[in-house]
């Protein structure tokens, strides 16, 4: 319980970076209502992508004979709430049954062999869990739409650093998680786009005509980034692992290089518009 307590004060102090065993890694928050007692409880969780709005979480309790505490508080009261690095948000827990949780369950075991040691040693099915978003966060978080902007970059900065190293390490294989993961980052950089294209730069447009030139180049960049994303996609398909590490750089470079520019163009602005979930 202390070491649980130092944990999750360390990642909301630190927009969900910690160090010790959990440092590099994916790391969430997840708050459950006791089965029980009614109480929320919170529990930092190792977690994997699982596309857009969805995660799992895989119920190890470190490979002990029953299954964690806050198993059985989701499958009593399926609504959470999920902290993931400066964001929090509802969503729905959903037990994966079948060949579902086993297709799942291989793809976390491929990617870290402790899962299935962990499932050795416990004697029993390691429950897994999607946890899939229901309503828009952060109900807790950053106050101001230009704060917002650079968390959601931070973001995407902190998933394409964890993906550079597990596609480093990843050898002559493309594994299936691996690839789950990358497409889910594409995926979730595309959307980020095009609502920046549809809905935020329009305003910014009508509010600071001056600022069209800027934001054409912006736009321009998008697209760029998009022949970029189409590549990783292309690379990923094709089990490229030569060329996967190369093209996740090209990738990163430019993402960072425009994720900056943009910062610095927009963010002293952001704050003068009546905008909520700007950069969302």
């Amino acid at each position: 319980m202390d070491f649980n307590k130092h944990i999750i004060e360390e990642f909301r102090a630190n927009g969900g970076r910690v160090g010790g065993p959990f440092e590099g890694g994916r790391l969430l928050l997840l708050t459950t209502t006791g089965a029980r007692s009614g109480a929320p409880h919170t529990t930092p969780l190792g977690y994997l992508p699982d596309g857009v709005g969805r995660v799992l979480v895989i119920g190890s309790a470190g490979g002990a004979p029953r299954n964690p505490a806050w198993f059985h508080n989701l499958v009593a009261n399926p609504r959470v709430t999920v902290e993931s690095g400066a964001f929090a948000y509802e969503a729905d827990a959903v037990v994966l049954e079948g060949d579902e949780r086993d297709r799942a369950f291989a793809r976390a075991a491929e990617a870290d062999p402790g899962w299935a040691a962990y499932e050795e040693k416990s004697g029993r099915t390691l429950p897994v869990v999607a946890l899939v978003q229901v309503a828009a966060g952060p109900p807790a978080g950053p106050a101001s739409p230009s704060a917002m902007l650079v968390a959601v970059h931070d973001a995407f900065r902190g998933e394409l650093e964890l993906i550079r190293k597990e596609v480093a390490a990843s050898g002559a294989a493309v594994g299936a998680q691996l690839r789950v993961n990358c497409l889910t980052m594409c995926q979730g950089l595309g959307h980020h786009h095009m609502g920046e294209d549809q809905q935020m730069f329009p305003l910014l447009e009508r509010r600071h005509p001056e600022l069209g030139p800027a934001l054409a180049e912006l736009r321009d960049e998008h697209e760029t980034i998009t022949a970029l994303l189409e590549e990783l996609r292309r690379v990923l398909d094709a089990g490229d692992s030569a060329s996967l590490l190369a093209e996740v750089d090209r990738l990163t470079a430019a993402l960072e290089a425009h994720l900056g520019r943009e910062e610095e163009r927009l963010v002293p602005l952001l704050d003068t518009l009546e905008f909520p979930g700007a950069g969302a």
